[in-house]
């Protein structure tokens, strides 16, 4: 799998992602697994291939995908899925099977 840079956004929360774009399942998993603080859980095998970052550059992002959530997505969070799409990267959507 190639690994790259990626953000899930989960209504009001994101995470700036390394490993390859999920498809849709894998997705709403990574949303599940990583939503809840879970002390002493580990990451199941099937999504070890995806770590959360915290230092990197915009610029380098390759892939979105949205989950809805509860809340809204932040404007800042609204704005960075604006530049991406602006830049060509295709923004997936969880609610939308053929992705």
């Amino acid at each position: 799998m190639k690994q790259s840079l990626g953000m899930l956004v989960h209504g009001g929360n994101h995470w700036i992602v390394r490993g390859p774009l999920p498809n849709r399942e894998t997705a709403l998993a990574l949303v599940r697994h990583w939503s809840l603080i879970q002390i002493g859980e580990f990451t199941p095998p099937c999504l070890q291939a995806w770590r959360i970052r915290t230092r990197e550059f915009r610029e380098n992002l390759e892939w979105a995908v949205v989950v809805p959530g509860d809340d809204q997505t932040s404007p800042a969070v609204a704005l960075l899925l604006q530049e991406l799409s602006a830049r060509g990267i295709a923004i997936r959507d969880s609610r939308i099977a053929s992705w």
